[in-house]
């Protein structure tokens, strides 16, 4: 199936516009704990709450310029557009777990950027379903306090699946 331009534009606006509020939210998250706050391994830590809206951030970054790629194959009508449609709609690492180091509430800016991802409904594999997760969490999630019971878990839903 060729990629269609109309709804990859679509795509990288939407993912454009999700980009612009993570950078947004970041750059007030450093505002109120500094660029560099004490380097704390505690899920919600200004420390892990950064480094999670980071990965956010970079990762929307990332996606961009695979949806971008597909879009300038597609337009060229070069044979490697179907691999890179592919490739676009692989999930970006750390989205939406970056999510999971931040303290809660999230910001109004985080949400509505997981929303918006979610609601687009682009990116292959239970994306929707892991923005939900992240959503709802009453409290930061990554890293655990207990690190086996989180391997536990781990290998009990990769089974489950």
């Amino acid at each position: 199936m060729s990629p269609d331009l109309t709804e990859l534009a679509h795509v990288a606006r939407v993912l454009e516009e999700a980009h612009a509020l993570l950078k947004a939210e970041r750059e007030r998250l450093e505002q109120l704990y500094g660029p560099t706050p004490k380097q704390e391994v505690t899920a919600g830590s200004p420390m892990q709450t950064l480094h999670g809206i980071r990965d956010l951030e970079t990762s929307m970054a990332s996606a961009i310029k695979e949806v971008a790629l597909a879009a300038g194959y597609t337009a060229l009508g070069l044979d490697r557009a179907e691999h890179a449609l592919a490739m676009a709609r692989r999930p970006p690492i750390s989205f939406p777990s970056g999510a999971d180091r931040m303290a809660r509430p999230l910001g109004e800016d985080t949400v509505r950027a997981l929303e918006m991802i979610r609601d687009l409904g682009y990116f292959d594999g239970d994306t929707a379903v892991a923005i939900d997760v992240a959503l709802a969490a009453p409290e930061a999630t990554y890293p655990p306090d207990d690190w086996d019971a989180w391997a536990r878990e781990q290998r009990w839903r990769a089974q489950s699946d």
